[in-house]
């Protein structure tokens, strides 16, 4: 087990003692022009090109990308996903199960009724296992997949080996005590901690605070379950998409341990190519936005 990915994958429990209160929800930025709301998630679009699709994490909004945007812009169309009940917004049809299931066949739908043809995606935490479930289900809709800090199945970090019957347990008392925090105060200090759990910067931990904080947490505590009992390591070897997975390393998970660690995970996949970076916690892109923009500038330039 390792205590990094461990802290991040588990840390969204504590989101338990920190939701807003009922009615300080901050409100949720305003519907761009080029915005497409969906039942579970909302899609933005900027540039033109060939398209690229940024999935953000667990409880994350699509502003965890912003550092990438404008550069890719320039040179491709990029789309921009937020699961609904994230960053203020309303929950839509993201109050009842199936969050995840939903936002992948809403993603298809999505590409479909775009003729998108075969783009890239990049996703983090959570939407890295979003990208891989899009991969298996329909292959077409991505050319190349980058994960980002994600495994096919994050019960191998509470009991290595793990089966889901073994996890579902502890996921639904995560869960329920999650969505059970749902108009209660906020509590700062604990956010504080989990985002220290997740980011090593002053400033990363900050904007991860601020976006615990903004999530519904009935929300979360859904897609927390569902991220937790979702397993497809079976399905790995089937999946024929290129992989880059960008995974980090620091003093507290030395380049070695992570290495081992990120490959065994993905050992069933045929096409995996791994890119650590250094000095990063679970938010790569807030913690070493350079080294994360030439990751993914070297994943949209490779055949």
């Amino acid at each position: 087990m390792t205590t990094k990915i461990f802290a991040a994958l588990a840390a969204p429990l504590a989101l338990m003692a920190l939701s807003p209160a009922l009615g300080e929800t901050p409100a949720a930025a305003s519907a761009h022009s080029d915005s497409k709301a969906m039942g579970h998630i909302s899609i933005e679009q900027a540039g033109s090109g060939p398209a690229v699709i940024l999935i953000p994490g667990l409880s994350s909004p699509r502003a965890v990308y912003d550092g990438i945007v404008p550069e890719l812009a320039r040179t491709h169309t990029v789309y921009t996903v937020q699961v609904n009940g994230f960053a203020g917004e309303d929950p839509a049809q993201n109050l009842q199960p199936g969050i995840l299931d939903g936002t992948v066949e809403d993603l298809h739908r999505f590409i479909a009724d775009n003729a998108l043809k075969a783009p890239r995606v990049i996703g983090h935490s959570m939407g890295g296992l979003l990208g891989l479930m899009l991969a298996r289900a329909h292959p077409e809709d991505v050319g190349a997949l980058m994960v980002v800090d994600a495994l096919p199945y994050v019960g191998d970090i509470f009991v290595p080996g793990a089966t889901v019957a073994q996890v579902e347990p502890q996921a639904k008392a995560m869960r329920d005590a999650m969505a059970g925090a749902y108009g209660k105060p906020a509590d700062t200090a604990t956010a504080a901690a989990i985002a220290a759990s997740q980011a090593l910067k002053p400033e990363s931990r900050t904007t991860v605070a601020g976006y615990i904080a903004q999530a519904d947490p009935r929300v979360a505590a859904q897609a927390m379950y569902e991220d937790m009992t979702t397993d497809l390591r079976p399905a790995m070897a089937a999946i024929e998409t290129p992989i880059t997975l960008v995974y980090p390393w620091s003093a507290a998970m030395p380049q070695e341990r992570a290495d081992a660690f990120y490959r065994a995970e993905y050992a069933g996949a045929p096409h995996v190519a791994f890119v650590p970076v250094a000095d990063s916690g679970h938010f790569v892109m807030l913690d070493q936005p350079q080294a994360f923009a030439a990751a993914v500038e070297a994943f949209l330039a490779a055949k």
